[in-house]
């Protein structure tokens, strides 16, 4: 292995591991992540051709210092982290990159997180709900920067977003979020109904304008990390199933379904919204989603393209790619199982082409694609990201939330130095073990 790793000091929790190693004892060959089928259906991204990146299917024993399990986005900006660290890196995923619940994403790169200021501010109090909205900044500003750093081109536009009054908070609360926001620093403007209709041609609906947000192709932001990873000696394979982690003190040993050993100085779970088994999900849950895009219409779409977004249950949202799709989601429910959620695409598809209709008459709102995935929901619209309790050197990131590419450049930021044996301020924040 490269460079020797700093022993973690993870707080343990000797009830968090034990099934999993008893598992591992009893030589079952079961897989450490819960398996789905996390998404149906083409998404827009899937029109182009699917960007390469190099891999090659595990044939022989290997060591490493950081095993990263998972090459979707956050497998993707964690490995580069960590390379660019000076770390020697292995990334294995038992699809192969950008297979899993990446091309399903929408790609609305926001700070705002999905629990309004106001709201997380009575649920954990205003010192940490200040703290994990200017994290959340912090880690838009920092995707950005690093991907303009790198040269990635991956579509990545400054956009403003619009977050419209709901039955989530309707106009008064819209407002009160509002100066809650301006007080904490963020650059934010309410607007009336009667502007929103000039600007953004919405009508009768008040809304907060938030600035430089960032709009992205997924496929391609993964695909870009990947290949600045590979660059620098990260090794990319798949397909590559990890049945068994034997975490110890000094390193981590991993099996593969084809019998072959991994050893580690750590491990990363990356794995999206298939969580690891023994990592803990208090609190955490898996929804569906559904998503349409229409025809390319360029010349119907509104001033600036900026996001919208509703501060409703079950809430909208809505962009528009480079061609001129618009994309719109939302019509979110609790995931029973692929086939229940899979048939539902035709209804789901009406019901988001009649409020986009309903929400924007002038565009041509039929549905030129449709798709439905798998996402991850917590209680206060927070990730998962640290030690795993009782797994000594073994992290996770589980990027809870609507804002799964934002928290997957916040893991990367916090793993980096977690692995390198540092300590986040903001660790507490976003710890698996926390209530």
């Amino acid at each position: 292995m490269g460079n020797a790793l700093p022993t973690p000091q993870p707080e343990i929790h000797p009830d968090y591991g034990v099934r999993l190693v008893r598992e591992m004892l009893s030589g079952n060959d079961v897989s450490v992540t819960v398996t789905r089928d996390l998404r149906t259906g083409p998404s827009v991204w899937e029109r182009q051709r699917r960007p390469a990146v190099a891999h090659q299917p595990l044939t022989r024993p290997a060591t490493t210092d950081v095993l990263v399990i998972g090459a979707g986005i956050s497998g993707a900006l964690i490995a580069e982290a960590l390379s660019d660290a000076g770390l020697d890196v292995l990334v294995v995923d038992r699809r192969g990159p950008m297979r899993g619940s990446t091309t399903a994403s929408t790609s609305l790169l926001q700070y705002d997180i999905d629990t309004p200021l106001t709201h997380l501010s009575r649920r954990l109090g205003p010192e940490k709900a200040l703290r994990i909205w200017r994290r959340s900044r912090l880690a838009l500003e920092g995707l950005r920067a690093r991907t303009r750093h790198l040269g990635i081109d991956a579509d990545c536009v400054n956009r403003d977003s619009w977050y419209l009054s709901g039955n989530l908070l309707p106009p008064r609360a819209l407002a009160q979020e509002g100066e809650a926001r301006r007080r904490a620093g963020f650059e934010v403007v309410y607007r009336t109904p009667r502007e929103v209709e000039a600007q953004a041609g919405i009508r009768g609906r008040s809304a907060l304008q938030s600035f430089d947000n960032m709009e992205a192709d997924p496929r391609l932001l993964t695909a870009g990390y990947l290949r600045v990873a590979a660059q620098r000696g990260v090794r990319i394979k798949a397909p590559v199933e990890i049945v068994d982690v034997q975490p110890s003190s000094r390193h981590v040993r991993a099996r593969t379904s084809d019998g072959l050993a991994i050893v580690a100085g750590a491990v990363v779970f990356a794995t999206g919204y298939e969580m690891p088994t023994e990592v803990p999900q208090r609190g955490h849950n898996i929804v569906s989603t559904w998503v349409i895009a229409t025809a390319p219409q360029p010349r119907r779409l509104w001033p600036g393209r900026g996001f919208f977004w509703e501060a409703s249950e079950p809430y909208l949202y809505v962009r528009a790619t480079p061609d001129g799709r618009v994309i719109c989601g939302g019509e979110d429910e609790p995931f029973a199982d692929a086939a229940s959620r899979d048939a539902l695409i035709p209804e789901k598809t009406r019901t988001l082409e009649r409020k986009l209709q309903r929400l924007m008459p002038h565009l041509d709102c039929r549905a030129h694609d449709a798709w439905c995935g798998a996402f991850g929901a917590s209680d206060s619209g927070t990730p998962s990201i640290g030690a795993v309790p009782g797994m000594p050197r073994c992290f996770a990131a589980l990027g809870y939330g609507g804002n799964g590419i934002t928290f997957s450049a916040l893991a990367a930021q916090m793993l980096r130095t977690a692995i390198l044996g540092g300590v986040d301020p903001d660790r507490d924040l976003f710890a698996l073990a926390r209530r």
